[in-house]
């Protein structure tokens, strides 16, 4: 007889991320995004919770940080590498730095693309 998953209550959390470090608020949403905050977590069961993250361009990003790390994106052609800083990303876009730290934070299986989507970032 096949594991059935149990019944799932989610909650649904709001995070102000004025004054806060990406790194660090990344692991607290994919903790919540997993479940393992919960008695009745199991890695192979998707019991995680919907997150509401607000003021996203208020977080904080020390100076150097953000002229030493570096987002890759490779085209698939040759010399189609491209790089971007974390500090112009921020400014375009402060909802893809915290976006991409959770995602990358997340198992890599099936259920993150399930995990990911209840993950709601606001400007």
């Amino acid at each position: 007889m096949p594991f059935v998953q149990p019944q799932v209550k989610r909650e649904t959390h709001v995070i102000d991320a004025t004054g806060q470090v990406p790194g660090r608020l990344a692991t607290q949403i994919s903790k919540l995004l997993q479940g393992k905050h919960k008695v009745n977590y199991e890695p192979q069961w998707d019991l995680g919770d919907s997150i509401v993250v607000k003021n996203v361009s208020q977080m904080k990003i020390s100076e150097k940080k953000g002229l030493q790390k570096i987002y890759y994106h490779y085209s698939g052609y040759p010399g189609g590498m491209k790089e971007r800083k974390l500090k112009n990303v921020f400014a375009e876009r402060p909802e893809r730095v915290l976006y991409l730290a959770v995602y990358r934070m997340l198992p890599k299986n099936k259920l993150r693309d399930r995990m990911i989507k209840r993950l709601v970032i606001n400007r």
